[in-house]
């Protein structure tokens, strides 16, 4: 819901206005139904609104409550807004709409800095206080919802997208070469804070900064999942975990249709998105439009999963929408992506979802998304190799298996001017895995998982692709309390039955039994991941430009080996290595940076 941005200057002149105004109108996509400024001294914040809980003008942002000396912005939904405007309202505040937004700024005149763990949800926030000119600034747990950093000696600036706050004008564009090692070696994740750009960071997720008026500022992380044995739970059987597991979803997925307009769903076919579908269609939802996309087969591979999300969706009577992409939109819509991401993401998915979100927006503007469940249930082929391994050997064992390439064959892909004198990528996973709090190699795996990797590809690739099209998706796997849960599951639980074993074994009955016993499915794009014709070709116009010449990141002889034999050579999760590169400078060259 809504795009955000906004300055702070700590040298005492007044924000930019017109720098703000650049930045929040290249946020248009994300909320199409209104826009705001509002500046006062050092700050302004910029807004753009998504229409989703209380359609009214009380609701636009920013969003301005003189009796408390705040003015806020805010991007999410805190689901339980309702519940918590009751709680307020008896401590004795007022209300002047029915948003959520607002819920958010009396939450912290309450409760300061601990307003975040009162709310459930998802969320990036600023909050400017007037009397002391501090700005905070809030990501919720999982970082579902960003937020964009650009910070000089002079001034802060935020925004929702990366690309927005290169409107701004006055970042250093130049390429973060530790940022680079990770996108080349933690399939396309730079963790946070950094970005692909030095200029540019991103906050925490869990996090919240306070930022004084004369731009010193602390972070305060509030939320870290447990991946150890719970004590309480030492007697739990393997059906008490799954009774837990799926009440804690439903709960989730409840939450997740608070709304003033309606929520479809997005059906893969798979049981993560159909056991969503199943839950809604037991609570007595009616008329729920739901969403599978398919695409042209290509080298031997299924471009659709509508057998079995037609399946799902005759079972329980939705409003289903079989989008078949013609083939005439896959190479336009590369682009397209491209432009739409924040940061580069080498997921083919990216396409898919791009593309599916165009057609769903006409419908409606909120869905929910299966995304997350294989990284908090142990669903991906990484996680069964680890079982076994000595907890001291789990972070070579995690790198064997999930690593697109390990530091030794970085020489042979990057340009000597471009390598780090150390292996970055191995020694932040190190560093994650050696924190207390994960029992097993498959409980660090699963942290840093769903903590990082899921943060910085599957949910950035979500938010990213949807919002281009004004369309909010909620994602009831990664309610923080099913994560907590999840995280306390023994892992011989997860992955059993060939993963998502105890989630699998709790949707007997819930779900079509065809749809549990089926092989993993995935996001298909046939076309990307066997490039060949417009696509090769549009692959090799991206690393012969000009513009990739003279940046030289990569060895020529291992770019010519690549797009002589364009299919050959995949990384250990099976993405094609030239796409990799050639989707890095795609990004570059479209914003026109490094």
């Amino acid at each position: 819901m809504c795009g955000l941005a906004g300055e702070i200057r700590y040298d005492g002149r007044s924000a930019d206005v017109a720098a703000c105004a650049r930045i929040g109108s290249c946020l248009e996509h994300r909320g199409p139904d209104g826009d705001g400024i509002w500046a006062r001294g050092p700050v302004a914040l910029a807004h753009r609104r998504l229409s989703i809980i209380d359609l009214s003008a009380a609701g636009s942002q920013p969003m301005v409550d003189t009796a408390l000396g705040l003015t806020l912005v805010f991007n999410g939904c805190i689901y339980n807004y309702q519940q918590l405007k009751v709680e307020l309202e008896g401590l004795g505040h007022t209300f002047f709409s029915t948003s959520d937004t607002e819920v958010i700024a009396k939450g912290y005149a309450e409760w300061g800095l601990d307003c975040v763990d009162h709310f459930l949800g998802m969320f990036a926030f600023a909050v400017y206080e007037h009397r002391s000119g501090r700005l905070v600034l809030g990501r919720d747990r999982l970082g579902i919802k960003p937020l964009y950093l650009d910070q000089t000696p002079d001034r802060l600036r935020f925004a929702s997208t990366l690309p927005a706050l290169l409107a701004g004008g006055g970042t250093d564009t130049s390429i973060d070469q530790t940022a680079l090692s990770h996108y080349l070696t933690f399939h396309s994740v730079v963790p946070a804070p950094r970005t692909i750009l030095n200029g540019i960071k991103k906050l925490p997720p869990a996090t919240v900064r306070v930022v004084e008026p004369d731009g010193t500022f602390v972070d305060r992380r509030y939320w870290s999942p447990d991946f150890s044995r719970d004590p309480d739970r030492a007697d739990w059987t393997s059906q008490d975990w799954e009774a837990a597991l799926l009440e804690s979803l439903r709960v989730a997925v409840d939450r997740r249709m608070v709304s003033d307009v309606p929520v479809g769903v997005l059906l893969s076919g798979g049981i993560d998105s159909s056991l969503v579908v199943a839950l809604l269609a037991e609570m007595g939802q009616t008329d729920l439009k739901t969403f599978s996309i398919g695409f042209d087969s290509a080298g031997g591979e299924s471009g659709d999963e509508f057998e079995y999300s037609t399946l799902v969706a005759q079972r329980f009577g939705t409003d289903h929408h079989r989008i078949k992409i013609d083939s005439s939109r896959l190479l336009p819509g590369i682009d397209a992506t491209v432009s739409a991401m924040s940061e580069p993401m080498v997921s083919h998915d990216c396409v898919a979802f791009y593309l599916l979100s165009e057609d769903v927006s006409k419908s409606v503007k909120v869905v929910q998304s299966g995304q997350g469940a294989d990284e908090v249930l142990g669903g991906y082929d990484w996680y069964p190799p680890l079982s076994g391994v000595p907890r001291a050997d789990a972070v070579e064992a995690y790198s064997q298996v999930f690593f697109d390439r390990r530091w030794d064959a970085m020489s042979s892909m990057l340009n000597r001017d471009w390598l780090l004198d150390h292996d970055a990528p191995t020694a932040f996973v190190t560093e994650g895995f050696g924190r207390p709090g994960a029992e097993t190699a498959v409980d660090a795996a699963l942290r840093n998982d769903t903590t990082v990797m899921l943060v910085d590809d599957p949910v950035k690739r979500v938010d990213n692709m949807t919002m281009a099209w004004g369309l909010e998706a909620r994602v009831p796997f990664l309610d923080h309390e099913l994560a907590e849960l999840a995280g306390r599951i023994p892992p011989e639980l997860k992955l059993a039955d060939g993963g998502k074993g105890v989630l699998k074994r709790a949707s007997r009955g819930v779900v079509p039994d065809e749809v549990i016993d089926r092989t993993k499915g995935y996001f298909p794009v046939p076309a990307i991941r066997q490039l060949e014709g417009p696509y090769l070709d549009r692959v090799r116009d991206a690393l012969t430009d000009p513009r990739a010449l003279a940046r030289g990141l990569f060895d020529a002889g291992t770019v010519d080996a690549l797009l002589a034999d364009p299919n050959r050579t995949r990384t250990t999760l099976g993405s094609n290595a030239l796409w990799q590169l050639a989707l890095l400078e795609m990004w570059l060259q479209h914003h026109d940076v490094g």
